[in-house]
């Protein structure tokens, strides 16, 4: 029997460690003040340890495409179209955050 299940044999045998919880210090983190910086420059944009943040250009400079990009969250799913995909996407996942929040509700 021990050549069928050799590998079994040692699971849950070994003996725990319990290690000491420790208390993390929160890393402070700088903050820019200079008005002049914040206006010119992408603040934190530079992630290596030598070098300056990314410069900001003009608002011209900029692709077209940029300024139509969607920042106010997913459309509603009333302003779907029935026909689409992403609108039976959006149903399905509506229904089972429904039938989750009824199935919590149980008592039993």
């Amino acid at each position: 029997m021990t050549s069928l299940c050799y590998g079994v044999l040692g699971l849950g045998k070994g003996k725990k460690k319990l290690s000491k919880l420790s208390t993390m210090e929160k890393k402070v983190l700088p903050v820019e003040t200079d008005p002049e910086k914040l206006v010119s420059q992408v603040c934190g944009s530079n992630i290596y340890i030598t070098g300056e943040d990314v410069q900001l250009k003009d608002d011209s400079e900029y692709p077209d495409w940029l300024w139509t990009l969607n920042t106010s969250g997913p459309p509603k799913i009333e302003d779907l179209d029935p026909s689409t995909k992403e609108y039976w996407l959006r149903v399905r996942a509506a229904g089972m955050k429904r039938n989750n929040r009824l199935k919590s509700m149980r008592k039993f």
